[in-house]
């Protein structure tokens, strides 16, 4: 003690801190008697479109009833195409709601799942896209979507722009042979991209109207046609999924000491079991569940780490990872920075009380 007195800043600025408003406002007297701001809710703001110009299609593949980060960047791009003018409409391969659609930048939303067999669903597709015309068609560029968008291209006769890697409303870049790349001065009608090439729509978000009927048309030559909703395409057990495509992963650390119980969580949860190197190099999980940069990068959609601290090589190997959930007892760990949920706790208390849960619910 040195007879000093300690002043609080936080407590100084709570004892100012005028209560209510969109933003902080201080009264340094520290007189805030009466002084109360009324908090206004925002009003969440929709845009509508009902005869657009023209229309932008985008093909995106469903993830339970929502988008993941690339069926978002594929929206956005159709959005981008279509300006102000135009419409966008989500032709979603599964069911995709009509609010996750319209924030992500969709007008109108279709669904489209199991057909009489995969050779069906070009045919479906050309049917939906004949509707509404679109000036341009977006596809992903990868094992289901872009087979899907050669198979629309060639039964269309459209032309096809295939792996773009930039895009904007004047011109698109895709790689050629010798490791050079084309600039394309008009973009194509059918065009696939790959992952993180064009940002998601952050804008006002849009209706997302889901269509049972047919769409409207754009102009009075385009012809109605009745909407087509199919079931979702069976999904793969999440064992049997590999790791590298594993859209959700629970992995275990050296925090963990209860094998039995993580693996009954991850059979519960339906993910895909993964592990640090510290386990692996133990025997604990073999080596092919390794999570990092000298194992297995992730392309997941959600990582579940328990009682893993975060090297940074365990890191570099969830570098596509959209949400990360961390269990750890340190604070400090780099884990829990990187994560965008983060559990403070022991991994063994945590592990058995959401196995309680997930067997409550499915009681």
């Amino acid at each position: 003690m040195t007879g000093r007195i300690r002043r609080d800043p936080r407590a100084e600025r709570s004892r100012c801190l005028v209560p209510g408003g969109e933003r902080p406002r201080l009264a340094r007297d520290g007189n805030v008697a009466g002084m109360v701001v009324s908090r206004r809710p925002r009003e969440a703001t929709v845009r509508r479109i009902e005869t657009p110009a023209f229309w932008v299609a985008a093909v995106v593949e469903a993830v339970d009833g929502g988008l993941d980060r690339w069926g978002r960047q594929l929206v956005g791009a159709a959005r981008m195409l279509a300006g102000t003018d135009g419409g966008v409409v989500l032709i979603g391969l599964g069911d995709v709601a009509g609010n996750a659609a319209g924030e992500a930048g969709a007008d109108r939303v279709l669904t489209v799942g199991g057909t009489d067999g995969p050779e069906a669903v070009p045919g479906v597709l050309m049917d939906l896209l004949g509707s509404f015309d679109p000036r341009h068609v977006l596809f992903a560029e990868s094992r289901v979507g872009g087979d899907l968008a050669r198979r629309v291209a060639a039964r269309s006769g459209w032309p096809i722009q295939p792996g773009v890697e930039a895009l904007n409303v004047r011109q698109g870049i895709r790689p050629c042979r010798g490791g050079r790349y084309e600039r394309v001065a008009a973009v194509a009608r059918v065009v696939t991209l790959p992952c993180d090439r064009v940002a998601p729509y952050a804008g006002e978000a849009r209706e997302g109207r889901m269509l049972e009927a047919g769409p409207p048309p754009a102009s009075p030559s385009a012809r109605p046609v009745g909407g087509v909703v199919l079931g979702p395409v069976a999904r793969a057990p999440a064992g049997a999924v590999p790791l590298s495509e594993a859209p959700f992963v629970v992995s275990a650390g050296q925090g963990v000491t209860d094998f039995e119980t993580f693996h009954a969580l991850a059979r519960a949860l339906g993910a895909t079991e993964g592990a640090s190197r510290v386990v692996c190099d133990a025997g604990l999980m073999p080596r092919a569940a390794q999570v990092g940069a000298s194992g297995t990068v992730l392309d997941a959609r959600c990582y579940l780490a328990f009682g893993i601290a975060g090297a940074p090589q365990h890191l570099q190997g969830l570098g596509k990872v959209e949400h990360v959930v961390a269990v750890n007892t340190d604070l400090h760990a780099a884990i829990i920075a990187r994560a965008g949920l983060s559990i403070v706790a022991d991994a063994q208390a945590v592990m058995p009380a959401l196995l309680a849960l997930l067997r409550e619910e499915g009681a």
